[in-house]
């Protein structure tokens, strides 16, 4: 099969492509032919040697990727919630080794979920490890009528955190540019503050709670906007510098970090909200297996609108 193995970290000349057996899956796997791809920030980090790069860079070849959607091929002798043949879809072994830039990929059945008839290989990949951070957090921090505010509303995570905020019933309010606008209100924000024009601390106060993927300036800019108590939950690139949490301190904000993990239930609850139509995954741009290194290049613009992704 052919899959993408990363020779070193660096740019995206170090994504190769090689030929190499399938792998075959243990007792509790089963065994994807892949049929979409979903590529993330996490990608490109992981690529440079950063995140989770020394984590799994001894574990030859070295392949990246972890959204996947694609169609079982075979199944592990104590696998029980799938069949040969079965759509699936899911984040595999975040944070660990995926390999889903692969023809064929290995996947722990609880880490996989059927994917719903009504949406396509490339929407159920798009809905993967960005819903899952996205799900996985507000579940955990909103509760109904919270005022909730969305920094980049109209990226990977932030879209999906619209639309799953307003699912928990909570009053959204997102950041965006101005070209975005519109779009992040066709998610269901209750609010849209265009960032080129408007200082977001300068106009909101008392809010519940902030879900930061920006960086570290946006991050001590939103402790301004929390009431005392409130929560702030920032993503891995969202800063940590003792600063930051000294100021979270004298505001009385809590500040913390939050790392996505693979759940094939978490993962069922957004296949509910897909098949329903609650939720839905917007690809700004779909890129062949030949073309994937150039996703790459998209995604480090900073500008995606939604999610990018690879079929096969």
């Amino acid at each position: 099969m052919k899959a993408y193995q990363l020779n070193a970290p660096g740019d995206i000349s170090q994504l190769q492509i090689i030929n190499i057996a399938k792998p075959f899956p243990s007792e509790n796997e089963v065994l994807v032919k892949v049929k979409a791809i979903s590529i993330n920030p996490v990608d490109v980090k992981v690529r440079i040697g950063k995140a989770i790069y020394e984590k799994i860079k001894e574990d030859r070849p070295v392949i990246l990727g972890w959204d996947v959607s694609g169609i079982v091929e075979t199944i592990g002798s104590k696998v029980t919630r799938f069949k040969v043949g079965d759509q699936v879809f899911g984040m595999i072994n975040f944070p660990g080794h995926g390999k889903s830039y692969a023809e064929y990929v290995t996947a722990p059945e609880d880490h996989l979920t059927i994917k719903p008839e009504n949406i396509s290989h490339e929407e159920a990949a798009a809905t993967s490890l960005a819903a899952l951070t996205a799900f996985q957090v507000l579940r955990n921090h909103v509760k109904e009528n919270d005022r909730i505010l969305i920094q980049a509303g109209a990226g990977g995570v932030g879209h999906f955190a619209v639309q799953i905020g307003k699912i928990l019933g909570a009053k959204v309010i997102a950041t965006t540019s101005t070209q975005n606008i519109d779009f992040v209100k066709s998610l269901g924000a209750d609010d849209v503050i265009d960032y080129t024009q408007t200082a977001f601390e300068d106009v909101l106060k008392n809010l519940d709670f902030v879900l930061n993927a920006l960086n570290e300036d946006v991050l001590r800019r939103s402790i301004l906007t929390v009431k005392k108590g409130g929560t702030i939950i920032t993503l891995p690139s969202g800063g940590n510098s003792q600063e930051t949490f000294d100021l979270a301190k004298e505001y009385d904000v809590i500040v913390s970090h939050q790392q996505v993990k693979s759940n094939g239930s978490d993962m069922h609850q957004l296949a509910e909200w897909l098949s329903e139509g609650k939720l839905k995954a917007t690809i700004s741009k779909t890129f062949s297996f030949d073309d994937l290194p150039q996703a790459h290049t998209l995604i480090e613009t900073g500008r995606t609108r939604g999610k990018i992704v690879v079929s096969l």
